[in-house]
């Protein structure tokens, strides 16, 4: 069964003058403020698109590795990613890297370093974001 989630944004004014204000309706957990500065200078306290990317791909990519692995009979006891999206004012969103380590028993360093490419390339905001370069750093914890 598809799932639909929703956030709305309400901005006023320019964009290097105005700000705004993104909603999670879907959840409710939150209402996060945003301007231009936050989003191409400093975050003082605001997020910005690209903030929000890398919270739903870091969450999304690990999802799918600790699925992939949990399906292969070696499930993970922890798995920690970040994901750094850079944004080049006047270019767009440059690049993204996946940063991940993981504490999975009985799984080799090859193994996991395989198991983490497989959810890199399959992870649904992976798919989405295809039209950037995605790199991985992927660590396997004793």
């Amino acid at each position: 069964m598809a799932t639909t989630r929703t956030a709305t944004t309400n901005w006023e004014g320019s964009l290097m003058e105005g700000a705004g204000k993104v909603n999670l309706d879907s959840s409710g957990v939150g209402t996060f403020d945003l301007t231009w500065p936050s989003r191409a200078e400093t975050p003082e306290g605001r997020t910005s698109p690209e903030e929000l990317i890398a919270a739903a791909h870091s969450a999304c990519f690990s999802m799918a590795l600790s699925h992939g692995l949990a399906g292969a009979g070696t499930p993970p006891e922890t798995v920690r990613t970040s994901a750094d999206v850079t944004f080049q004012p006047g270019t767009g969103i440059t690049g993204i890297v996946l940063k991940v380590q993981a504490r999975v028993p009985g799984l080799s360093a090859d193994g996991f370093q395989e198991a983490a490419n497989t959810a890199k390339e399959n992870c649904p905001v992976s798919q989405a974001l295809a039209g950037v370069t995605i790199t991985l750093e992927a660590e396997l914890l004793d």
